[in-house]
C-alpha cells in the first residue's frame, strides 16, 4: 500500500515538472520577437498576406513578428530551417499547398517530413485560381474553350510556374475530368508563364486572380472559370468551375501557419487565438478578398484535418499527372 502511494506520488511530480514549464512558457509567451519564415522571395502574395498577419501579430501578443524570407529550392529551403527549429513558438512558417500537401508526393526525397515535422496553428485561407486564355483563341466561355480543346487534341500548350506547382496540378486535374488534352509548357516562375501566355507562345493558364487581374480588366486575358466552390470577390462575373458544369475539378491553394513539431500546445493555442483575431479585423479580411483569397481560420485540429484532406487530393492529382522533380 504505501509502495503503491509512493509511486503516485512520484507520478504525480513528474506531471506537474512537465506541465509547469509549458503552462509558464504559454502564460509568458513571447518575450522575445518571433521569426515567421517565409521560403519565398518578398513581394510575392504569400509574403504580402504573411506581412500582413505579422503586423496584427505583434500588436496581438505584444512582440514583434519579423518575417524573415528564404527563398530558393521550391521552397524547400526555407522550410528546413523551420522543420529543425527549436519547437518553443519562435520560429514559425508561412506554408502552403505545396510545402505542406504537395511536395511529400512529388519528391523522392526531403531533409524533413511535412507531415510529421510541422504543427499546424491554422489555415489562413484558401486561393483559388482562375482558369485565363488570350482573347484571339475562339471561344467566349469554359464550355467552348473545352469543346475547342476536345477538337485540337494536343494542339493547345498551357503554361505553369514550374513542374509541380499548384498552377501545374490544377490544369491536369480540370484536363482529366474534362477530357482534354493539353500540352504542358512548364516555366520558373509566374511571371514568365504570363508573359509567355501574353506573347502568344501557350495558349492558356491557371493563375492567382491578382496576378492576371489588370490584364483581364485591360481585355489582354478572357478569364473563364474560377477553382473555387464559390466565386471570387474580385471577378464576380466569373463562374466557378461547378457552375459551368464540371464539379470535381475545383483546387485550390492554401495558406497556413505552422511550427516545428512538438511546439507546446497552450502556446500553439494562444498563437491561434491571436491570429482568429487578426482574420476577423474587417481590414484584414478586405485586404484577403483583394488579393483574391477567402479568408478561412480555424483550430489547430480542423487544419491538421484539413491539410490532410488536401495532400490525399494533390497526391492523386500528383500520381496521375506523372510529375515528379529530382532533388
Amino acid at each position: 500500500m504505501v509502495s503503491r502511494i509512493a509511486s503516485c506520488i512520484i507520478a504525480l511530480v513528474l506531471v506537474l515538472g512537465i506541465e509547469r514549464p509549458a503552462l509558464a512558457q504559454a502564460s509568458d509567451y513571447p518575450v522575445r520577437p518571433v521569426h515567421i519564415v517565409v521560403p519565398i522571395a518578398a513581394g510575392a502574395t504569400n509574403d504580402i498576406v504573411a506581412r500582413l498577419l505579422a503586423t496584427r501579430l505583434a500588436e496581438a501578443l505584444h512582440q514583434p513578428f519579423l518575417i524573415d524570407n528564404r527563398p530558393g529550392g521550391a521552397q524547400i529551403t526555407g522550410s528546413d530551417v523551420v522543420a529543425h527549429a527549436n519547437a518553443d513558438g519562435y520560429t514559425l512558417l508561412f506554408a502552403n499547398t505545396s510545402i505542406l500537401a504537395i511536395h511529400a508526393s512529388l519528391f523522392p526525397r526531403l531533409p524533413y517530413d511535412p507531415r510529421r515535422d510541422f504543427d499546424p496553428v491554422s489555415i489562413v485561407a484558401e486561393s483559388p485560381s482562375v482558369l485565363v486564355v488570350l482573347p484571339s483563341l475562339p471561344v467566349n466561355d469554359l464550355q467552348g474553350f473545352i469543346e475547342y480543346a476536345r477538337a485540337h487534341p494536343g494542339k493547345l500548350n498551357y503554361g505553369s510556374p514550374g513542374s509541380g506547382s499548384p498552377f501545374h496540378l490544377s490544369m491536369e486535374l480540370f484536363k482529366k475530368q474534362t477530357g482534354t488534352d493539353l500540352v504542358h509548357v512548364p516555366f520558373n516562375g509566374n511571371q514568365y508563364s504570363l508573359a509567355a501566355l501574353l506573347g502568344n507562345q501557350i495558349q492558356a493558364l491557371f493563375d492567382n486572380p491578382p496576378n492576371v487581374l489588370p490584364q483581364i480588366r485591360a481585355g489582354k486575358l478572357r478569364a473563364l472559370a474560377v477553382s473555387s466552390p464559390q466565386r471570387v470577390a474580385v471577378l464576380p462575373e466569373v463562374p466557378t468551375l461547378a457552375e459551368a458544369g464540371f464539379k470535381g475539378a475545383e483546387a485550390q491553394s492554401f495558406f497556413a501557419i505552422v511550427t516545428p513539431h512538438g511546439t507546446p500546445a497552450p502556446i500553439v493555442a494562444k498563437l491561434n487565438a491571436a491570429l482568429l483575431l487578426a482574420l476577423k479585423q474587417p481590414e484584414v479580411h478586405q485586404r484577403l478578398l483583394d488579393l483574391g483569397a477567402i479568408p478561412l481560420g480555424n483550430s489547430p485540429t480542423e487544419a491538421a484535418t484539413y491539410i490532410a484532406a488536401a495532400s490525399a487530393l494533390w497526391a492523386r492529382v500528383v500520381k496521375d499527372s506523372g510529375a515528379q522533380v529530382d532533388n
